[in-house]
């Protein structure tokens, strides 16, 4: 029996205030470690790779910087390709090892302070440490790829790349040029913009959603005159069989392609009112990744790899990212959608 309007709304103020308190807090406490420069820290696990990689010691530099801002990182990448400390074949395995390294950046500024927070614990961890997983075996193999590929003839040690990597280290705001009372403010700032900018959507979509939940059969027989006369269930079957998922991931997925967060408010009631296992859940959401990944592409990819690269040597990055991603993920779905997993 569908809930009262009231008790609806109700429900979903409730759930949303509760998210709202732990994003906010969440994103404040992420903010003031960016700013204190604590993602850096993370960065040190790189250096250990560069040597069995076959690479020299300054892509570690560059690894730490993509860990700050992925942009000075590839930047760095970009000097020591033109410099001609790296050749195209070294270049190519150094930003496949940045994979998990730009990820870990993630962690600290979306995932934890408010992915793990509208998903819940269970799920929103299941999520992240797939994704992980995928971006650590994605650097793994470039670490492998560096090992079997990669040798002298490969990496210039003789010549001086004239990098700002200090510049590229400050980044994350983790420079002495402000002080404790600004990098503080600067948090302040930069999380109330971000809570401003998700609780009105999640407010929203998952009233839509809770709603269309609830009172799914009464609209659909009120607009088509019969609950069934959409066919949904039929015209997914396929999708859904060969996934082993349930229907409501076709929409799931096509919400999670447009924009993350939105696919993540989508999915909690779903996953709260038992349409969605945790698997179930985080497999959907890896199929939605890998749609947005594909639009992701043609919007920021490709821009963007081809300024840092131009265009041929960019095509190239992009196909060796999109082919390890893809790959990756369909071995983390793999997994997921076992047929004892769900």
């Amino acid at each position: 029996m569908a809930p009262e309007p009231t008790a609806l709304l109700a429900e979903v103020l409730v759930r949303v205030a509760s998210i709202t308190v732990f994003i906010a807090l969440g994103v404040g406490l992420a903010s003031v470690a960016v700013e204190f420069g604590a993602v850096q820290y993370i960065a040190g696990l790189a250096r250990p790779l560069t040597q069995p990689a076959n690479l020299p010691p300054e892509v570690g530099t560059a690894i730490l910087a993509t860990t700050a801002s992925p942009t000075a990182g590839y930047g760095m990448l970009a000097e020591y390709r033109e410099a001609g400390l790296l050749d195209d074949r070294a270049t190519l395995v150094a930003v496949t090892m940045n994979t998990f390294f730009g990820f870990a950046q993630h962690i600290f500024t979306f995932y934890a302070p408010v992915l793990i927070p509208i998903l819940g614990l269970k799920v929103g961890l299941m999520y992240v440490g797939a994704r992980a997983l995928i971006s650590l075996a994605i650097t793994g193999t470039g670490v492998l790829a560096g090992a079997l590929l990669l040798s002298e003839r490969n990496v210039d040690t003789t010549v001086e790349a004239d990098v700002d990597e200090g510049a590229a280290v400050e980044a994350d705001g983790s420079g002495g040029a402000r002080d404790r009372r600004a990098r503080l403010r600067a948090a302040a700032e930069s999380t109330v913009e971000k809570v401003r900018d998700i609780v009105p959507r999640l407010l929203v979509v998952y009233l839509v959603v809770a709603t269309l939940v609830a009172y799914y059969e009464e609209i659909v027989t009120v607009l088509f005159g019969s609950p069934d006369a959409l066919g949904i269930a039929g015209a997914v079957a396929p999708i859904t069989g060969a996934l082993g998922l349930p229907s409501a991931a076709i929409p799931a997925v096509a919400v999670f392609a447009v924009d993350t967060t939105n696919g993540a408010i989508f999915v909690a009631p779903l996953i709260e009112n038992g349409t969605f296992t945790a698997r179930a859940a985080v497999a959907t959401m890896l199929v939605g990744g890998i749609v947005s990944f594909a639009v992701s592409t043609f919007k920021r990819s490709i821009p963007f790899q081809y300024g840092i690269w131009g265009r041929e040597f960019g095509s190239k990055v992009i196909v060796v990212n999109t082919v390890l991603k893809v790959v990756f993920i369909a071995v983390a779905l793999v997994v997921l959608l076992a047929p004892t997993a769900i």
